[in-house]
């Protein structure tokens, strides 16, 4: 008798596009998101070189300088700071690498470990590359590691939920983008308010993440996928 149609187990192709990071109906969409943030990464970076005050559009928004988080919500904000410091991050990043293992996920484990080191990485060389300040000098602003992190943990989060879901190009694209914006205004509201950075600081650590994080997805799937064409059977 002749096998029933998807009865046996997926390889090959199929099974790695099951296990995609970047799902194929955003692959498209995000791309053109992550070049237009490139660029206000790049345009702001030479516009604040070398800078340490705030600027026009800081002042226009708030006192970047002026630690204005007081009462319960100074605590807040000081826990979603210690989220981006070297221990926190690194609990976040073991937990969340520890939940995708348990749950058999070994490629978005990879996914999390790399596109966290990347975004963290990126935005240290952008640090000092750019050179701008706050507080004196020694303590580099641009762009915000934080907010550059706890985006880029949104994004990833979400990337991996909408294809889990199997969501569409308009419903994935709507869910990562959402994602992104709270994580990043949340995370920059606390960065910002408690005098830590600039407000552009935080929108480009923003940006930095809506460039780091696809990038992270494609260079994990490529790598998976290309591991599994030289080894059938092995595909993460």
């Amino acid at each position: 008798m002749d096998r029933l149609a998807g009865a046996e187990p997926a390889t090959g192709p199929a099974r790695s596009a099951s296990h995609a990071l970047l799902p194929r109906s955003l692959r498209a969409c995000l791309g053109p998101v992550a070049a237009f943030a490139a660029l206000v990464v790049v345009v702001l970076g030479v516009r604040y070189a070398g800078h340490s005050e705030p600027g026009g559009v800081d002042r226009w928004l708030v006192r970047p300088t002026a630690d204005s988080v007081q009462g319960p919500w100074r605590h807040v904000a000081l826990a979603l700071d210690f989220l981006g410091e070297p221990a926190g991050s690194v609990l976040v990043i073991v937990a969340a690498v520890a939940g995708c293992l348990l749950l058999r996920r070994p490629r978005a484990a990879v996914f999390v470990a790399v596109g966290s080191g990347l975004t963290v990485g990126t935005t240290t060389l952008l640090k000092h590359v750019v050179g701008r300040t706050i507080h004196g000098p020694g303590n580099l602003s641009y762009p915000s590691g934080h907010t550059a992190f706890f985006t880029a943990l949104a994004l990833m989060a979400a990337l991996l939920a909408a294809g889990r879901l199997g969501l569409g190009r308009t419903a994935g694209l709507s869910l990562v983008l959402a994602a992104a914006l709270v994580a990043g205004a949340t995370m920059g509201w606390a960065e910002v308010g408690l005098g830590a950075h600039y407000p552009t600081d935080a929108l480009g650590g923003w940006c930095t993440a809506l460039v780091v994080t696809p990038v992270s997805a494609w260079l994990v799937d490529r790598t998976a996928d290309r591991s599994a064409a030289r080894r059938p059977g092995t595909a993460l």
